[in-house]
């Protein structure tokens, strides 16, 4: 898995919504950052709650990091078979954004749009929704300890942020001792950098919370 992922910039007491009107039919793509599946059940239930007059609310979700199938679902909601929920959840596959759910509800508006119509629309909303939905990026952080002489203390606090590291505890002995927080994924750069700092005269090892 990866270490480092974009996922919807939304909290669970709020949304991304886009409409639009395609032949008369009324179409509304509603998102949601959603961390499992329980999260992207409530919140499917929640949008069918709030359009229950509709005559679909067709959904998809994938509840991991980008491009992840093992936890995703999708549902065409009395839909042609194959025409709605499956091409939404192709979308939300081949985007960069992890974690997300989305609900297209649906008005009919008198006039059929056919299989290829309805795979057009479906798949065309969620399309819509993400180019605007708001991201950013979720890190999975670690905790290392670096003992260090004191000569290459100030060489080390100048170092950090190139590794979005920060210090987060220190203690001074007959050594420098210093619990940092970084990224994971730039603990082996970390690491190989201070090694080469200090000529290997460090100890560099990985925390782990208990």
């Amino acid at each position: 898995m990866s270490d480092r992922y974009l996922i919807p910039a939304l909290n669970s007491t709020n949304f991304y919504r886009v409409k639009d009107t395609i032949k008369r039919s009324k179409f509304i793509c509603t998102m949601a950052h959603t961390a499992d599946i329980c999260a992207a059940k409530a919140f499917i239930a929640r949008i069918q709650e709030e359009f229950p007059d509709a005559n679909h609310n067709c959904w998809a979700f994938q509840c991991g990091p980008p491009a992840d199938t093992a936890h995703a679902g999708m549902s065409d909601d009395g839909e042609p078979r194959g025409t709605a929920g499956k091409p939404m959840l192709g979308m939300l596959l081949h985007s960069p954004v992890g974690e997300l759910t989305c609900v297209v509800t649906r008005y009919f508006g008198g006039i059929k749009l056919g299989t290829g119509g309805l795979v057009r629309a479906y798949s065309g909303m969620v399309k819509l929704a993400l180019q605007e939905l708001p991201v950013h990026d979720k890190i999975f952080f670690v905790k290392v300890q670096v003992i260090l002489d004191y000569a290459y203390v100030t060489l080390l606090q100048r170092l950090l942020p190139d590794f979005e590291a920060e210090i987060i505890n220190t203690t001074f002995t007959a050594d420098a001792e210093f619990t940092l927080q970084l990224p994971k994924e730039q603990c082996p750069e970390l690491k190989k950098a201070l090694t080469h700092l200090t000529h290997d005269e460090l100890l560099f090892s990985l925390l782990t919370d208990k």
